[in-house]
């Protein structure tokens, strides 16, 4: 479910020399790695990828309308708040790329970040991970969405690491309709964080610096930061932002 870079191109290199220069600098002055995380839908981006994907794939007939159906029944009760399986929807969605290989199914992931989701990416997002960088702060994107989509925005855009959604591979080669762990989702963010950093850095030798979402799942992952930012919050998250005077931010 992580991923550092993607690829053996120059830029993907410099980028994994710049972000082990921080650990470095961090680690040798006795300081702890300062994280700083960023939500991708609806924060660094305007709008929800995946819905997006579900139009984009609806557009080209390549989900089947008895499964548009059981998504559209889906979307209606996450927006109830209901509770949800997401790994479940994830696997309707996929059911668009099942037994193709993997590399066609990323290169199509690729090419819809590009005509679709690159336009959307949050100016502010950029100069704000830009800054952080800047800072000797990791800059960290954690997501409910699919890994490929924000690997390709990895290229474009200044965060040295991502964690999202992957789905499994069968031993041919070809994707599955199942999700390789677990979704990237509310506390499994915080989760995911944990891992990663303990695996990385060491346990107590990194501290969550700063932490952006919009959506009240997000809670506990802005919790967790010394900084938290609420970016166009819904109504529960900005409850919270005023409850615990967290900054929120319109983008």
């Amino acid at each position: 479910m992580v991923a550092i870079s993607r690829g053996n191109s120059d830029g993907a290199q410099r980028e994994l020399l710049d972000t082990a220069a921080k650990d470095e600098v961090a680690s040798g002055a006795g300081c702890p790695v300062r994280l700083a995380v960023f939500d991708f839908d609806g924060t660094s981006i305007r709008g929800n990828s995946p819905v997006l994907l579900c139009r984009y794939l609806v557009k080209r007939k390549m989900l089947r309308k008895s499964v548009v159906l059981r998504i559209l029944l889906w979307g209606l009760a996450y927006s109830l708040r209901l509770p949800q399986n997401e790994a479940w929807v994830r696997g309707l969605v996929f059911t668009a790329f099942e037994g193709k290989p993997k590399a066609q199914v990323d290169e199509f992931l690729f090419r819809f970040y590009d005509e679709v989701i690159r336009e959307r990416f949050h100016a502010q997002a950029d100069e704000t991970m830009r800054r952080y960088g800047s800072e000797g702060c990791v800059v960290m994107v954690v997501s409910a969405t699919f890994e490929p989509i924000v690997l390709r925005a990895m290229e474009h855009h200044p965060f040295d690491c991502q964690i999202s959604t992957r789905m499994r591979v069968a031993p041919d080669g070809t994707y599955t309709t199942q999700v390789d762990g677990a979704c990237i989702e509310g506390a499994e963010k915080l989760a995911a964080i944990h891992r990663f950093a303990d695996a990385r850095y060491g346990a107590g030798r990194w501290v969550l610096e700063a932490a952006y979402g919009d959506h009240h799942s997000d809670r506990t992952l802005l919790s967790a930061a010394r900084h938290a930012f609420a970016v166009d919050p819904d109504r529960p998250l900005r409850r919270t932002a005023a409850r615990f005077g967290w900054t929120v931010l319109d983008w």
